[in-house]
């Protein structure tokens, strides 16, 4: 199976094939900007801790701190998640210009988005410098509360998995 980065080698082959660059920075900075503004709006609004039903108990704004990852898993190790969503955002930036399809593109620049929004929270946010706490505000039924770029990497591994499967369909058809 192939994941959708050319295999091809010089810069004749690269130049023949489409190059999603553009596209893949600005949904990273996108979803990044999106990100920090609707954290920044939530620090404002809300207060830690005290729920804000917009649907009832179904959908609430709720602020907290998250030093962890996913569903708080993790709360001791924030260094290690602040250098996995470095070393990600750092990749997808080498690589990105060998990603030759559009799904695959779109749906890899959403999880760069997403690790970059939450980056930034680590870099720049209390306690401090690399470990600092992400903000978390969507808390959806007695699910995880969650933010804009949890979101986004969530839906940009649902559509990346989509463009695997359908570059791989398109390939057999070819063969």
């Amino acid at each position: 199976m192939m994941v959708s980065v050319s295999q091809q080698a010089g810069p004749k082959a690269m130049n023949s094939q489409p190059r999603f660059v553009t596209l893949m920075a600005a949904i990273i900075l996108l979803v990044a900007l999106i990100d920090q503004i609707s954290k920044a709006l939530m620090l404002i609004w809300l207060e830690p801790g005290v729920p804000v039903p917009i649907l009832g108990d179904w959908l609430r704004l709720f602020l907290l701190f998250n030093p962890g990852a996913a569903f708080s898993l993790g709360q001791d190790s924030t260094w290690l998640f602040t250098t996995i969503q470095l070393t990600f955002v750092v990749g997808i930036a080498i690589i990105a210009p060998r990603i030759k399809d559009r799904g695959s593109a779109i749906g890899l620049a959403m999880i760069a988005g997403g690790a970059l929004g939450n980056l930034i929270d680590r870099l720049f946010r209390d306690p401090g410098f690399w470990f600092g706490h992400v903000v978390d505000f969507i808390s959806v039924g007695r699910f995880a509360v969650f933010n804009i770029a949890d979101a986004s990497i969530t839906l940009g591994v649902v559509v990346f998995v989509i463009a695997m499967f359908a570059e791989e369909r398109r390939e057999g058809k070819t063969a």
